[in-house]
């Protein structure tokens, strides 16, 4: 199971980092990503809020309700971007019709430098990743990483200093027995993203509609 995995993988880990120290990333950076955004998604929100509350003692920045999010790629440095390619893959993610589908949120793990909800199953969002890379690669975009390198997950909060892992683990070991959460995703939105402080926000320039299954006649 992929939420077991997730855990399994964050046991190895020894010490938390800071987030935030990223080489190339300032107060003025702006670049274009794919995302989902999950604003009307209230039991998320909800749940990730109540999980916020119970691990507030780390000393964690949380992720406001509004700014809960899946990153999907980086499409690159608004200034390397130019109007007429943002429209062209735009254009050319439209016409890939990618499937809607519904992501599970499976509380909950942590990575080095963040708490964060496990995603399950990956198929569908792995798939809407790779349709957003080839329309990128077509219109001379391409994606700065791979699908095969993409490990779907929400963050809730993000670690701003480095400290034991362990006590991480054993704040959230709790809250792994909490009910996954199912959230429809209907549209993918292509933003451009900036760091305030220590919370990331971002601007909508697009959101693109995903393809909804017809409902098959009765017999």
């Amino acid at each position: 199971m992929i939420a077991d995995h997730d855990w399994a993988a964050f046991t190895n880990v020894e010490e938390m980092t800071n987030h935030w120290d990223r080489p190339g990333w300032t107060s003025s950076t702006r670049a274009y990503y794919w995302m989902l955004t999950f604003p009307d998604a209230t039991p998320l929100i909800n749940q990730a809020r109540q999980c916020q509350r119970e691990l507030r003692a780390l000393g964690f920045d949380d992720v406001d309700e509004d700014a809960l999010h899946l990153t999907l790629g980086r499409i690159g440095p608004v200034e390397q971007v130019a109007p007429s390619q943002l429209d062209r893959l735009i254009a050319t993610a439209r016409e890939a019709k990618s499937a809607a589908f519904t992501l599970r949120a499976v509380p909950l793990t942590a990575s080095r430098g963040a708490i964060r909800y496990s995603v399950a199953p990956w198929n569908p969002t792995i798939e809407l990743h790779a349709a957003l890379g080839r329309a990128g690669t077509e219109v001379g975009l391409p994606p700065k990483k791979p699908t095969s390198a993409l490990r779907p997950h929400i963050g809730i909060g993000y670690s701003n200093r480095r400290m034991p892992a362990n006590i991480v683990r054993d704040a959230v070991q709790p809250l792994r027995a909490l009910d996954s959460v199912d959230v429809p995703v209907q549209r993918v939105q292509l933003v451009e993203l900036r760091r305030e402080g220590r919370a990331y926000r971002w601007d909508v320039i697009h959101e693109l509609e995903l393809r909804r299954e017809s409902p098959q006649a009765s017999p």
